[in-house]
């Protein structure tokens, strides 16, 4: 359990290579809307990658500009909690989505919009709270979450595929994973003591050990 906390999002990239694979060998048998949710899930763990590893600052980011956390390594996230929103919430539910497809376009509603917050969050929130102009995560918001919720929109609506049961279902969905798959999860399993701490390279510089006096 140790190993999967501190490397699920290394495990994404690997999983991202195999269904990308998946989609070039199957894109044949594969609807314009399978095609879109197998993609967001892609986005997802692309994004996940950019917030913990390739610049990996995610963690330091939410805790010290966000939560004005003393103790940014730990608290509030910590790698548990962020591998249980991330993993359990964000793969579960973007995966359902794409195995699911058509059979439950509500899925699908609910995963857009939780990628359609992660741009809002990431563009503005944490961009103003911090005063930056760039936060690990913006970046691929950008490059896949974007684009996958324009065409999600433009084929659920040219295919007449959602109905207003779907959107009844996923609207409230989405909003609920992201207060409480995601924000209040963080807040339920956070703990100043916890011994699930990120590494140095998950914080901000100024955070870090070596710039510390």
């Amino acid at each position: 359990m140790n190993f999967l906390r501190k490397h699920w999002y290394d495990l994404g990239v690997l999983f991202a290579i195999v269904i990308i694979v998946f989609i070039f060998t199957q894109h044949n048998n594969l609807t314009n809307y399978q095609l879109l949710m197998w993609l967001s899930l892609v986005s997802l763990f692309l994004h996940q990658t950019e917030e913990y590893r390739l610049v990996g600052t995610f963690p330091g980011m939410l805790n010290t500009v966000m939560y004005k956390s003393e103790t940014p390594n730990r608290y509030p996230l910590n790698t548990n909690s962020a591998f249980y929103v991330n993993v359990v919430t964000g793969w579960l539910f973007y995966f359902l989505a794409a195995v699911f497809a058509e059979k439950a376009v509500w899925l699908g509603i609910a995963t857009i919009l939780v990628s359609v917050g992660n741009v809002i969050v990431h563009t503005i929130v944490f961009n103003i709270k911090g005063k930056t102009i760039y936060n690990a995560g913006l970046a691929t918001s950008w490059l896949f979450f974007v684009p996958c919720a324009f065409f999600f929109f433009s084929i659920i609506h040219a295919k007449h595929l959602a109905t207003k049961t779907d959107y009844l279902i996923g609207v409230p969905l989405g909003i609920i994973l992201m207060i409480f798959g995601i924000a209040k999860l963080v807040e339920w399993l956070a703990d100043k003591n916890t011994s699930y701490i990120f590494e140095d390279r998950n914080l901000l510089p100024k955070d870090r050990k070596g710039s510390r006096r």
